[in-house]
């Protein structure tokens, strides 16, 4: 809630505490010491504690506060496309950037926020398609991509068809749990996959199946059938494999022996 403008910054890589999963101490523990006189000395422990907007709450961290990896900078005048380096935070755990001026898609490869808990892209200018990743995110718990340019087909996966009103005000989105359904056109391929459902290849039709069966038809029945019914075809044919089965056995026989006598 400030008035921050321009974009955001490409080094979020640099980041290395949010860049790891694992932490030291749920805390952050911090103590004063002061001195009273020449030799005594007071120590007083304390821990950090922030306030925190998560999940649409305003809470309270102390106790946790070091595995509360979290970017906010929802509600300024950011702009431009987000980062692609914001997807090597492996760690984070809210991320807010709603209410801003946003443009471009949202990273392809978001899925590998897996720590990721709460997504807040709302009331910003992000268009394209739901990337599929996002789908591979099992922990996440509040997301919200409201009131963007988003279109194409929601992915479909085990959390992204509770959230009901978080894809409102996208126009041209459709799918679950959206009152639109969408065309065949606008469902991606390979997504029944996430939900084990079966793959519906788009080769496999029903032309495909009827020309698999004259296929065999005609090569089949094409070789055997004319071995069956012409006696002269049948009896050159067999004479044939039987001169390659005596050739083959003379080629193998002269090699044994080449072998031997050395």
């Amino acid at each position: 809630m400030n008035n921050i403008s321009g974009t955001i910054p490409k080094c979020l890589n640099t980041w290395t505490t949010l860049t790891q999963k694992e932490n030291s101490s749920p805390s952050i523990k911090h103590s004063n010491e002061i001195q009273v006189g020449e030799s005594s000395v007071y120590v007083f422990p304390y821990d950090d504690e922030a306030f925190l907007t998560w999940k649409g709450v305003r809470s309270k961290y102390q106790s946790i506060l070091e595995l509360v990896k979290s970017i906010d900078l929802s509600c300024n005048k950011l702009s431009g496309e987000i980062p692609t380096e914001i997807t090597y935070l492996v760690g984070l755990v809210p991320l807010n950037l709603s209410r801003n001026r946003l443009t471009g898609q949202i990273p392809s490869r978001i899925g590998n926020l897996q720590e990721l808990d709460s997504l807040d892209l709302s009331r910003n200018q992000i268009n394209g398609k739901i990337p599929i990743s996002i789908s591979w995110i099992n922990r996440i718990g509040y997301l919200d991509l409201s009131e963007n340019n988003l279109s194409g087909k929601i992915p479909i996966g085990t959390q992204l068809q509770t959230f009901d009103s978080a894809y409102g005000g996208n126009t041209l989105l459709c799918g679950e749990p959206l009152p639109m359904t969408c065309s065949d056109e606008e469902k991606g391929p390979g997504q029944s996959v996430l939900v084990n459902e079966d793959d519906k290849d788009g080769l496999i039709t029903q032309g495909f199946y009827i020309s698999m069966g004259l296929g065999f038809a005609v090569g089949f029945w094409g070789v055997c059938g004319t071995l069956l019914l012409n006696r002269s075809c049948r009896y050159t044919y067999f004479n044939f494999l039987t001169f390659i089965n005596d050739w083959l056995y003379v080629k193998v026989e002269i090699i044994r022996q080449r072998i031997l006598n050395k």
